[in-house]
């Protein structure tokens, strides 16, 4: 008898079980945080529920019951996952191979998802000749989403010697690769090139022409300098990208401004003819002499990046949040922040799926705190600090439906209970 009443409350407890379980319908449930998604327009507080890999339900209030596991964002930002469309991830073992295959990229994985990064693009680390092996080595090894910029240059971001040769930047190589790899691919970048020609633009634009999406340039090299009027209003097409937008006056190219702040004429009409103008932080690829003024003459940034790689992490660049939270102590708001870090690049790069919050959309998500208090961010090392009010830090990253960094334990149980 014992045991038939043992077996009756088994078989009840297990019914009681299946029907929560039954009545569950998500996964997860992001519950009181601000959404700020520049798709949709939204900038309110929202709850979030996320099925499998994808974002079932964006709405005012999501019943808790509903969802196998609650995250309490009340008092955070709840940001699509953030996109960094300039960082060096073609790590190897050449110790001549630089950022391509070599000891100055880094492993992505430790550098994004502990700052809200879900996609990162590799710019110009790989040309046409060893884009497989970033591929095999890099891109289907990691749990960061990577694309890739190719370099025109087919070996890639090798050293100084191997970008300046012109025999090796051939747009009809560059593009037949992309075209091969158009899922990774997202377009071609130009870089250290020190010559007067515009031969390597003029090849750049042609690759970019045939495969029928963007380039990228990290200008400079000459001097004097090559002319940016040229570059912007003559050379590049709308949607092409130009990179270290606040860096230049002492490293081969012009700056934004001229030497007593005052924007340059052209650059106003050229972010309205459709260049891309993109942060690229990098070591030593910004200035606040530049970028405060350019701000306050009103050139805002496209999309924000972080020109990541191993001496940059080191220095006054450091990660995606920290260079975002530059802009907001340099006059930017969330919204324009979050934008230029989601929605934006995701737009430039042609991959639209991504940098929102849509329903049925992949669920790629940052819950982000804003900090007050008096900090310090420097250009570099030693140089160019700025204090500021305010500090962005990243709380908990989701990556396609799962929770790959929880910096304060917002989806754990106390210990003792």
């Amino acid at each position: 008898m014992n045991n038939f009443i043992k077996f009756t409350f088994t078989i009840a407890l297990l019914a009681i079980c299946s029907l929560q379980v039954m009545g569950q319908e998500y996964d997860l449930l992001i519950k009181g945080g601000h959404v700020i998604d520049a798709k949709n327009n939204i900038d309110e507080p929202m709850d979030i529920a996320i099925t499998g890999d994808k974002i079932a339900l964006v709405q005012k209030s999501i019943d808790e019951d509903l969802a196998s596991e609650v995250i309490d964002a009340t008092g955070m930002i709840v940001s699509p996952g953030l996109i960094d469309i300039h960082t060096h991830n073609f790590y190897g073992l050449d110790p001549r191979g630089q950022y391509s295959n070599g000891y100055s990229a880094i492993h992505p994985d430790g550098f994004t998802l502990p700052y809200g990064v879900t996609t990162v693009v590799d710019a110009g680390g790989s040309g046409w000749r060893n884009f497989i092996q970033f591929k095999e080595q890099v891109i289907d090894r990691v749990r960061t989403r990577v694309f890739a910029m190719l370099n025109i240059v087919g070996h890639g971001m090798k050293g100084a010697l191997y970008e300046q040769n012109l025999d090796d930047m051939d747009p009809k190589m560059a593009a037949l690769v992309a075209k091969q790899h158009p899922d990774y691919i997202v377009g071609f970048k130009v870089a250290h090139y020190a010559g007067h020609q515009w031969q390597q633009i003029d090849r750049l634009v042609k690759a970019g022409e045939l495969a029928d999406i963007p380039v990228m340039v990290d200008f400079g090299g000459a001097n004097p300098p090559l002319s940016l009027e040229t570059l912007f209003m003559e050379k590049l097409r709308p949607g092409d990208i130009y990179t270290h937008i606040y860096g230049g006056g002492g490293f081969g190219r012009e700056a934004l401004v001229d030497p007593a702040g005052r924007l340059r004429p052209f650059i106003k009409a050229a972010q309205e003819r459709g260049i891309i103008y993109d942060v690229g932080h990098g070591g030593s690829s910004f200035a606040f002499k530049h970028a405060i003024p350019s701000m306050q003459q009103g050139i805002k940034p496209n999309t924000i990046s972080t020109d990541a790689h191993m001496s940059s992490i080191m220095s006054g660049m450091k990660n995606m949040t920290n260079v975002m939270s530059k802009f907001l102590n340099m006059g930017m708001n969330m919204q324009e922040i979050i934008a230029a870090s989601t929605w934006k690049p995701a737009q430039v790069i042609k991959h639209t799926e991504l940098g929102h919050l849509s329903e049925g959309a992949i669920a790629d998500i940052a819950i982000l705190n804003v900090l007050e208090g008096n900090f310090g961010f420097t250009e570099k090392t030693g140089v160019g600090k700025m204090m500021g009010k305010y500090k962005i830090e990243n709380e908990l990253t989701i990556q396609s439906g799962k929770v790959v960094w929880d910096l304060n334990g917002l989806t754990a149980p106390l210990w003792d209970e």
